[in-house]
């Protein structure tokens, strides 16, 4: 079997990547909420008019966020196949991945008043 071309392979890579994008959007409520979220505050960086460096800052917590909670998904679907039954050890790490998906949320939302407060008040 021939070997795939650079490209070939970064296509498929990219289609891999694709299908886990829409797999985590069907199937995860948190994922969801995340989107509702970012979606309500692009639309009020379009209200407001916020400037560039809003935008940047505005996408890349929204970036952060929506990652960081794909890799939280992708930790707990791995620590419940590994170990389905309870065991405090995948506790302990389902607990850590879930605090990093609450640390980037507080952090995208204290963008998000930095960003805002001003324009509301």
């Amino acid at each position: 079997m021939p070997k795939e071309s650079f490209i070939q392979n970064r296509i498929r890579g990219i289609g891999y990547a694709l299908k886990g994008a829409i797999l985590l959007i069907r199937t995860e409520a948190s994922i969801k909420a995340q989107i509702f979220i970012a979606l309500v505050v692009t639309a009020g960086g379009f209200y407001f008019d916020i400037s560039t460096t809003e935008w940047i800052l505005q996408i890349l917590a929204i970036a952060l966020v929506l990652g960081i909670e794909g890799l939280n998904t992708a930790i707990e679907k791995l620590s419940d196949f590994v170990h389905p039954e309870f065991d405090a050890k995948i506790g302990f790490i389902k607990d850590i991945s879930a605090g990093a998906v609450m640390l980037v949320s507080i952090a995208a939302s204290i963008i998000g008043l930095i960003i805002y407060l001003p324009k509301i008040f």
